[in-house]
């Protein structure tokens, strides 16, 4: 039996069950999270006097690509291989494991591209990416929680989590975990708080937003992963540790070309009044 002072998870995985077919909370959770992504991303690129078929397609491929790369990073980093010699399970995203860098390396390369070929502003498309991101995050760690993963040490705190469902990916079940995903999502809504803030308050110019989430994103991830039970590979820092002080380093001389541009977006030629445009934000009524 779990100790008493802590908080008894008892929840399936499973969200429903139809015969050989899994619904799990974990692909409904992901599935609200890209509803959310996309409705907010949506939101900025209209604001700024971008239309949908403008970036629609860009959306259904940085999912796709977004999804893919996540788990085969996961997969590389869990140990690269197991997954080589068991091929059927390198996509398998249902067994649980997506490790979010491997859409950061690739999905702004895939943006990059797309605002080159289209002739969009890439900085503005971006700063769309991160508040998908950022609203998608901490929806998809209520997934994480249902599933029983991303857990930290054994802990007798109030508000560790013991998993009792036998279907459950806890590593001991009734054993309480200090519960690191309820932690990343509570992180991952300070960040969204952040970036919203800062477009209110400061109105940056495009391409700020995306800076200010990735770093953000670096410097959490590099502290969480001391709380979350993975293996130490190297300089006593974990894979995850060592994907956030890469980030940071990518991000140096990103911000310096960032600064050195000075880009600003051009006004669309349907946009109703220009005049009304500045530094890339419509202003409001």
């Amino acid at each position: 039996m779990p100790p008493a002072l802590v908080i008894t998870f008892p929840f399936s995985p499973i969200l429903i069950q139809l015969g050989p077919l899994s619904i799990r909370w974990y692909g409904v959770c992901y599935a609200v999270a890209f509803l959310a992504g996309l409705w907010m991303a949506g939101r900025h690129l209209r604001a700024h006097g971008l239309r949908e078929q403008d970036y629609a397609n860009l959306a259904f491929w940085c999912i796709v690509l977004g999804l893919v790369s996540a788990r085969l990073y996961y997969d590389f980093q869990s140990g690269a291989g197991y997954y080589l010699t068991h091929p059927q399970h390198l996509l398998a995203t249902w067994e649980g494991g997506m490790a979010y860098f491997g859409a950061i390396w690739t999905v702004p390369i895939l943006i990059f591209l797309y605002a080159r070929w289209k002739g969009l502003n890439f900085w503005l498309l971006a700063d769309a990416a991160a508040f998908f991101a950022a609203v998608g995050q901490p929806i998809g760690r209520i997934g994480n929680i249902f599933n029983g993963e991303i857990l930290g040490p054994p802990s007798n705190l109030p508000w560790a989590f013991a998993y009792t469902n036998p279907n459950s990916m806890a590593p001991q079940l009734g054993v309480a975990y200090q519960p690191a995903a309820l932690y990343e999502l509570l992180i991952g809504l300070c960040i969204l708080g952040i970036l919203l803030l800062v477009r209110r308050r400061l109105r940056p110019r495009p391409g700020a937003l995306l800076l200010i989430y990735l770093a953000l994103y670096a410097i959490s991830q590099f502290g969480i992963f001391f709380l979350r039970d993975n293996s130490i590979t190297a300089l006593g820092l974990k894979q995850a540790q060592l994907s956030s002080i890469a980030l940071a380093i990518a991000l140096v001389p990103v911000t310096w070309y960032w600064l050195r541009s000075g880009h600003r977006p051009e006004v669309p030629s349907d946009t109703p009044n220009p005049m009304e445009v500045r530094d890339g934000y419509q202003a409001e009524a």
